[in-house]
């Protein structure tokens, strides 16, 4: 039997992540609070700049969440009914959910099982004549291969784009997550790295038709208030969203050092833990490591003990999209091998910024543990 810890340890304690910035973000709040100005405001404008000079780009536009951003620059680049855009099996719903919103057919390939990102070799079988766009997930903080897939891309003439949801400062050959293809897409959600208080998400791109596009997609079609050139939606992002992700974008470097220093300390650790397996880190690219995914063999029980003893550890994700009940024929069992095998041996441990050397060390001594018991 496992001993639990004294103090449970959380997979993200925001808490801690936000008790250094409590008064910034309190000042945000009453800035916006007095200005009356809640939606598409300065607050926004000075955001989208802040972005677009973090990641390298001419434009970055604020919407409501991340799974609009996927909508949003698809849309915009003319992506629609009778075109197919490939994606992993191996990534959250959201992704194949935002392809489908365009009309567009989701075509879904396995992952490379060392990095758990998009095969390469599986995306040029892939390609028909139907297919349209190469959309590459940066999983877990890691780039995609883009060197590779942007050449690929313009080989067959196919535009790329990135779901870089996860990815907020990694980068790939020098080029940043956000910077590789016509348009990325981004979340805010609050566990990420770039995190709101709330929903939020956002475009970046060197294309200022789609930018011009997504502007007014993100708002009823409309030029100015009451002027309508096309149908859109309601997906911008709120001023005090805006004004808070200012705030921690000022800081995503320093926080990022912390999350470098956590991880280190869990590669030390898990190299001498049998039974414990972490992926390939590509040397071309800046990884950011939203999340500590490590695979294991019985690895639902291994979760359970890790949550008996207090480790707040998490699947990223449990169920491949092919096998999801709303999947409408995207996939079948057993045709992404590497996607299906991952998801049963893949679980997440705590990481944030602030997470102490001793709670990573009591971490790994209780995956220790979980695993011998579980074997």
């Amino acid at each position: 039997m496992i001993t639990a810890l004294t103090h449970p340890i959380p997979l993200i304690d925001l808490e801690i992540v936000h008790a250094p910035i409590a008064d910034e973000l309190r000042g945000a709040f009453d800035r916006v609070f007095r200005s009356s100005i809640f939606i598409s405001g300065p607050e926004v404008a000075a955001f989208e700049r802040d972005l677009a000079a973090y990641v390298g780009v001419e434009r970055a536009l604020g919407v409501a969440s991340g799974t609009c951003s996927i909508i949003m620059m698809l849309l915009a680049a003319g992506i629609g009914p009778g075109d197919e855009v490939i994606i992993p099996a191996n990534t959250f719903w959201a992704t194949a959910e935002g392809v489908h919103h365009t009309g567009a057919t989701p075509v879904l390939v396995d992952v490379d099982p060392r990095t758990a990102l998009i095969d390469l070799a599986a995306v040029e079988a892939a390609i028909t004549p139907n297919t349209r766009a190469l959309l590459p997930v940066h999983l877990y903080g890691q780039c995609a291969p883009m060197t590779e897939l942007a050449a690929m891309a313009a080989r067959h003439d196919l535009m790329l784009f990135e779901d870089a949801a996860q990815a907020i400062g990694a980068s790939y050959d020098g080029i940043a997550a956000g910077a590789w293809g016509r348009a990325a897409s981004f979340s805010f959600y609050p566990g990420k790295n770039l995190g709101a208080l709330g929903d939020a998400g956002g475009v970046t791109t060197n294309d200022h038709a789609i930018a011009e596009q997504i502007e007014l997609l993100r708002s009823h079609g409309s030029v100015r208030r009451y002027v309508h050139s096309s149908m859109g939606f309601n997906e911008r992002m709120d001023e005090l969203q805006a004004a808070f992700l200012a705030v921690k974008l000022r800081r995503i470097e320093a926080d990022q050092v912390r999350r470098d220093g956590a991880v280190a300390q869990y590669h030390e650790e898990l190299a001498s833990v049998d039974g414990a397996e972490v992926f390939t880190i590509d040397p071309r690219g800046r990884h950011v490591h939203h999340l500590m995914v490590v695979q294991v063999e019985h690895r639902d029980r291994v979760l359970d003990s890790l949550h008996a003893a207090g480790v707040g550890a998490a699947i990223h994700y449990p169920v491949p999209v092919h096998l999801q009940d709303g999947a409408d024929a995207l996939g079948r069992l057993g045709q992404f091998p590497v996607s299906e095998r991952l998801a049963h041996r893949i679980l997440s441990l705590p990481l944030f910024p602030g997470i102490t050397p001793s709670q990573v060390s009591a971490c790994v001594q209780v995956l220790t543990s979980a695993i011998k018991e579980a074997s």
